[in-house]
């Protein structure tokens, strides 16, 4: 049994962890804080975690906690991840995995040196979805690809929304359109040669829309495009153009609302589709077995700390190419 504790009562922890751990024989939620006493016991009784504590602190030490959740604004990620594996507990930290590459750097090497779990909260890669579109693109039946486009559009209305506050690292790359950009990076399997952006800001240095075009090994041209403005419409798609065939993911990142796969060879589609399972459910079976693999045969985590830096790595990249400021500069240390 792996016992969380959660940090925060934040919106995304039941459908990211609570609800797959309440499907799960091997895990549970078990302790949880959050900015006031009162905001924590509200958020235990909703959701049945029997111990509520004060502070963050007494969360990463609580004896009855052998893993971290943070769904925390993306400056503290940081901090808390760091505290958490010093503390040794095991880190599932969400995405945007920190505010910068060089957080991210500090955050592996803690990692590295407490040889415990540090996994980026990227759910969808470890759903079959994504995984057959991964095969598909490796298996070479779409020919040589000459291109990729990725898309995450969500509206978002709320002006005091936490995504549009510089500060605590928002923008719709951080929360948004970094999915697009680990698609890509995933599906194809590399990291991109060049990069330019563009952006369009709503509150000072806060992309509230934000396209991108990398030019990939391979001379695989790649697009993407990240929308959190009132007048977007949903939208989740990865499509792969090649001189055989092409393919169209719908909705790899809530593929329980409904998804496929459009397969065009020879000029016939078919579609594929596939289980309805939260991405969340196969995050948390992923983390259990590395968190469960014998020290001397540990699991590989296809979201673990290499590739969060990597990830990190290029929006520090789309930022500059868009001429906004990267993220948290203040939040890291020299």
């Amino acid at each position: 049994m792996i016992r969380f504790g959660t940090l925060g009562a934040a919106r995304i922890t039941p459908d990211a962890l609570i609800r797959p751990c309440d499907h799960e024989a091997e895990a549970i939620v078990s302790v949880v804080a959050a900015r006031s006493r009162s905001r924590a016991e509200k958020f235990a009784r909703k959701h049945k975690i029997v111990d509520v504590v004060d502070t963050y602190d007494q969360v990463i030490n609580h004896p009855c906690v052998d893993a971290v959740y943070i769904p925390l604004p993306i400056t503290q990620h940081h901090e808390w991840a760091i505290k958490a594996l010093r503390a040794g507990k095991h880190v599932l930290c969400e995405k945007s995995f920190a505010a910068n590459a060089r957080e991210a750097r500090e955050m592996a090497q803690v990692a590295t040196e407490t040889n415990l779990v540090l996994m980026d909260a990227f759910h969808y890669r470890y759903h079959p979805i994504f995984l057959r579109a991964r095969e598909i693109y490796a298996s070479g039946q779409l020919g040589e690809i000459s291109s990729v486009h990725a898309a995450f559009h969500v509206p978002i209305d709320d002006e005091n929304d936490i995504r549009m506050n510089y500060a605590t690292g928002g923008g719709v790359t951080m929360d948004i359109g970094c999915y697009p950009l680990s698609w890509v990076r995933h599906i194809i399997d590399a990291e991109p040669l060049t990069i330019t952006a563009e952006a369009i800001t709503g509150p000072a240095n806060v992309d509230v829309y934000l396209t991108t075009h990398m030019q990939f090994p391979g001379d695989i041209s790649v697009t993407t495009s990240g929308d959190m403005r009132p007048s977007a419409e949903f939208s989740a798609i990865i499509e792969v153009t090649g001189d055989q065939g092409s393919m169209r993911v719908n909705n790899p990142i809530v593929p329980h609302l409904g998804n496929n796969i459009e397969l065009t060879l020879s000029g016939e589609t078919e579609k594929e589709r596939f289980t309805k399972r939260p991405t969340y459910s196969f995050q948390l079976n992923a983390f259990l077995d590395a968190v469960n693999a014998p020290i001397d045969a540990p699991t590989h985590l296809p979201t673990g700390p290499a590739d969060a830096v990597q990830q990190m790595s290029v929006i520090d990249r789309v930022y500059q190419a868009a001429g906004l400021p990267i993220r948290g500069l203040k939040h890291v240390s020299s």
